[in-house]
């Protein structure tokens, strides 16, 4: 909780903000909104069944409650209260009573399906640390890191299902069924499509911006929301999810080690062709030794020359750009609703993403 709270300080209010009869609300409280909801998602997260043997519950009650910075369902949540609030609906109090339970089992079935992804992901990518702390795929072997996941995955499902809603479940599964196919497409792409903007944002959406769409728009499911509503809350999800990874991917050139827990151009450095290296080659084709890192072939020392130029060329602030763009239209699409202090704070946090630092 700590973590998510410091990763909310700081954000100035968008001085173009509209004005609700409630006020603005700044990102300083924008958690403070949602706290005791989040409250829940935690204790639901850690409600699991019986697991045997003893080292697996041990094992998946760490990864759960590793932390990280619960964006997902901090949406979710903050969503699930504009569309309950007075401005919205006349019976707002009633509505939010009889739909409470849904909408924690779904925040956290949306975390427990990010939570799922990184123990994949760690084992695929071969990572021994995450968040300061030992992988499961380091200590464990890889049919037991991937069993793992697996029944992470089925938590996650059983709590979409604890919605009651069949369209729910379909999302769910639609949104696992792209997760997956994103990471065999990128298993299988050849180098020569790895550095192309295609490739690039579909795999991004995959692994990212898909489960930002589930956490926005299954809420408005739940909340029984008109389409237009479903649709634009969609559209939010994607092009935060979109922004939220490109601006990860830029603080692997721009951040500090210590802030984003692995050395300074680790994607480029591990294969990962990311957008400030498109911008780069884009605008530097004549550079002899892009090929090599699109190829994932550099030796050390020249991985270091190519981190070094792109960190000081015009891609970061033209990808920057690019994502401040997406955070644009994601708050557009918010503005077909009512103005309230839970629609400042979604745009609060669509605003931190370009700004955060790690």
């Amino acid at each position: 909780m700590t973590e998510t709270m410091n990763w909310l300080k700081g954000q100035q209010l968008d001085t173009t903000r509209t004005q609700s009869a409630l006020g603005t609300v700044s990102v300083n409280n924008a958690l403070e909104l949602v706290k005791d909801k989040l409250i829940e998602v935690e204790a639901t997260l850690l409600r699991l069944p019986d697991i045997q043997p003893p080292d697996l519950r041990k094992a998946v009650e760490m990864i759960v409650s590793s932390g990280g910075k619960r964006i997902r369902p901090t949406v979710s949540l903050l969503i699930a209260a504009m569309l309950t609030h007075p401005a919205l609906k006349a019976a707002a109090a009633a509505a939010r009573a009889k739909n409470e339970q849904r909408v924690i089992s779904l925040a956290s079935a949306v975390e427990m399906l990010h939570t799922a992804t990184l123990v994949h992901d760690d084992l695929i990518d071969g990572s021994l640390m995450r968040r300061g702390a030992s992988t499961l795929n380091a200590v464990w072997t890889p049919a037991a890191t991937v069993l793992t996941g697996d029944y992470l995955f089925g938590i996650a499902a059983g709590l979409a299902a604890s919605t009651d809603s069949v369209r729910v479940m379909k999302i769910f599964a639609d949104t696992l069924g792209v997760i997956v196919a994103g990471e065999l497409r990128q298993q299988f792409t050849d180098w020569a499509k790895r550095g192309t903007r295609d490739d690039y944002f579909a795999r991004i959406y995959a692994k990212t911006a898909s489960m930002f769409v589930l956490a926005a728009s299954a809420i408005g499911v739940v909340s029984d929301c008109t389409e237009e509503q479903i649709n634009a809350l969609g559209v939010y999800g994607h092009n935060f999810g979109l922004a939220f990874q490109i601006m990860d991917d830029i603080l692997d050139f721009t951040g500090e080690q210590a802030n984003v827990g692995k050395p300074v151009g680790s994607d480029l450095r591990n294969g990962l062709i990311t957008l400030p290296t498109i911008i780069y080659a884009e605008a530097h084709v004549d550079d002899p030794e892009i090929a090599c890192a699109f190829r994932g072939e550099c030796d050390s020392a020249t991985y270091d020359r190519i981190v070094a130029r792109i960190r000081q060329s015009e891609a970061i602030r033209n990808a920057i750009a690019e994502a401040a763009d997406l955070i644009a239209q994601a708050k557009q699409a918010l503005m077909i609703f009512p103005s309230s202090v839970y629609r400042d704070a979604l745009i609060d946090l669509a605003d931190y993403t370009i700004e955060r630092d790690k």
